[in-house]
C-alpha cells in the first residue's frame, strides 16, 4: 500500500450566534477551529438581517484565521469544505450571483402581514404541503415582504445561507434538500416546488435553483480564497441540526436529538413522511415534519426559544462573560430546581418557537438565579408539551443526546433531565461544523487510492 500525506478537511457552520469553521483530518481529528460573531444588523422591534457582503467579509475573516493556525501545522491545503447552517434565512440572487436584497433572520418578524394575505387555500394547506407551521419564519414570508417593499422577484433565485456562501466560494448554483425544505417553496411529497405558494408570490418555478442532495459535489473553491482552500472540493452539509446530530450518529429512530443554540431543537427521525393530515396536525403545535440530510429520509423538528429567552435573561442580569455565567449558573443548582420562592412568583412566557420575546412578570424580589431558573422552567413547560404532540404521532422516544452551548450549564442539563428520556451530553464542542467537516471528508473518500 502506497502511503500518502495527510489531508485536510474543513467544515463551516453559519451560526445565529457565531459561525465557526473547523478542520480535520483522515481520520476525523480535529486539527484547527475558529469562530466569528455572525455580523448581523439589529433595528427596532426584533428586527435583524444580514448583508451579504458582511457574511463574505466575516467568512474570509474566518478562513485566514484557521490558515493562521494551520501555518505552524502544516502546509498542506484543504482537499474539501462543506457548509452548513440556520434554516430560513437566504439570500435572492441575480443572473450573475450578487445578492439583491439583504438575509432575514430566522427570527425576524417580518411578513406577518404578508403570509395573512396569501390565498386561503395557501393558507389552509401550507402546513400540510410543506412541512412547516405557516408563520414568520418560514422563508416564503420574507419573500413576500420583500415583494411588497418593492424588490422585484423576477429574474431572481432563491439561495439558504449555506448555498449561497458555497456559491460564493466558486461552486454551483443549487439548493440543499433539507435547507429548501425550511423555506416553505416545497412539497414535502413531491420534493418539488408547491406550485399554489409560487403562486402566491407571483413567482415562477425559476425561483429555485436545481435541487440536490446534501453531501454531493458541488464544485470547486475558486483561486481567489488563496493556496489553503483554492481548489478544494466544495458541498452543502444542510440544515445545522441535522448535519450535527448525523455526524454524532445519535439520531436514531428511537431517540431525541436535542441542540441547544440560540433555539432548542428537537429531532426525531423518521424512514418515510407522514403525510398531510399529519403534517398538519403537528403544525398545529408548532412542530416541523421535513426532509433529512439522509436521502429519503425525513425529521420532525420541534423548536423552543430557549437559548434566546437565557441570553436576554443573563443580559437583564448584566452577565456578558462566560465567567459570570459560570456564577449564575453555580447559584441556580444552589437551589432546589423548582426554586425557592412560592409558586407564581415569577412568571415567565415567551420560548414558544412562534415568541421569543422574554416576558416577565415579578410579584416578589428576585434573585438573578431565581429568574435563570424560572426561565428554565417555563421552556421545560414548552418541551412537554411538543413532546405530547410527537408522541401522538410516532411511539415515544426512549433516549436523548444534548449538544449546543447552553448544554455546557450544568443548571441547563438538571432542567431537562425532567423531561427528556434518558438524556446524554455529547462530547464535542462544536457538532455542526465537526458535521461538515466530516461530510467534506466523505465527499472525496470514494476517490482516495490505495
Amino acid at each position: 500500500m502506497v502511503s500518502r500525506p495527510a489531508r485536510l478537511h474543513g467544515g463551516l457552520d453559519l451560526g445565529s450566534t457565531a459561525i465557526k469553521m473547523l478542520v480535520i483530518d483522515d481520520d476525523g481529528t480535529e486539527i484547527a477551529g475558529a469562530q466569528v460573531p455572525t455580523p448581523w444588523r439589529v433595528g427596532p422591534g426584533g428586527t435583524t438581517d444580514i448583508d451579504a457582503d458582511d457574511l463574505l467579509r466575516a467568512v474570509r475573516s474566518l478562513i485566514d484565521l484557521v490558515d493562521g493556525q494551520l501555518v505552524p501545522i502544516t502546509a498542506g491545503s484543504l482537499t474539501s469544505l462543506a457548509v452548513a447552517g440556520m434554516g430560513e434565512t437566504g439570500i435572492l440572487v441575480d443572473a450573475e450571483g450578487a445578492a439583491a436584497a439583504p438575509g432575514f433572520a430566522w427570527f425576524d418578524p417580518r411578513g406577518l402581514e404578508q403570509i395573512a394575505a396569501f390565498p386561503s387555500v395557501v393558507r389552509e394547506e401550507f402546513a400540510g404541503r410543506t412541512g412547516l407551521p405557516l408563520g414568520a419564519q418560514v422563508s416564503v414570508a420574507k419573500l413576500a415582504w420583500l415583494r411588497d417593499e418593492g424588490t422585484s422577484l423576477a429574474g431572481l433565485r432563491w439561495l439558504d445561507l449555506p448555498e449561497f456562501v458555497v456559491a460564493a466560494l466558486g461552486g454551483d448554483v443549487a439548493l440543499e434538500l433539507s435547507l429548501a425544505s425550511r423555506t416553505g417553496l416545497i412539497d414535502q411529497d413531491s420534493g418539488a416546488a408547491w406550485p399554489a405558494m409560487l403562486d402566491a408570490l407571483g413567482v415562477t418555478a425559476d425561483l429555485l435553483p436545481p435541487l440536490r442532495g446534501g453531501g454531493l459535489p458541488w464544485g470547486t473553491a475558486s483561486a481567489d480564497l488563496g493556496p489553503r482552500v483554492a481548489g478544494a472540493a466544495l458541498t452543502v452539509a444542510g440544515h445545522d441540526h441535522l448535519v450535527a446530530a448525523q455526524a454524532n450518529g445519535t439520531l436514531d429512530a428511537d431517540g431525541y436529538h436535542v441542540s441547544l443554540g440560540t433555539a432548542e431543537v428537537l429531532l426525531r427521525v423518521l424512514d418515510a413522511p407522514l403525510g398531510f393530515a399529519a403534517r398538519q396536525r403537528l403544525a398545529d403545535a408548532l412542530i416541523n415534519e421535513v426532509r433529512h440530510v439522509v436521502p429519503g429520509q425525513h425529521v420532525l423538528v420541534a423548536g423552543v426559544k430557549t437559548g434566546l429567552l437565557l441570553r436576554r435573561a443573563l443580559h437583564a442580569a448584566g452577565i456578558s462573560d462566560r465567567a459570570g455565567r459560570d456564577e449564575l449558573d453555580a447559584a441556580v443548582m444552589a437551589l432546589p430546581s423548582e426554586g425557592e420562592l412560592p409558586a407564581g412568583a415569577i412568571e415567565v412566557a415567551g420560548a414558544r418557537n412562534d415568541d421569543g420575546v422574554l416576558r416577565l412578570t415579578l410579584h416578589t424580589e428576585a434573585s438573578p438565579a431565581e429568574i435563570f431558573g424560572a426561565v428554565l422552567r417555563h421552556s421545560n413547560d414548552e418541551i412537554a408539551r411538543l413532546i405530547a404532540a410527537m408522541d401522538r404521532e410516532v411511539a415515544p422516544a426512549t433516549h436523548s443526546t444534548l449538544t449546543g452551548g447552553w448544554a455546557g450549564m450544568a443548571s441547563v442539563r438538571r432542567a431537562r433531565a425532567e423531561v427528556l428520556p434518558d438524556p446524554s451530553l455529547s462530547t464535542r464542542e462544536q457538532d455542526v461544523a465537526y458535521g461538515a467537516a466530516d461530510m467534506a471528508r466523505r465527499l472525496v473518500s470514494a476517490s482516495v487510492p490505495s
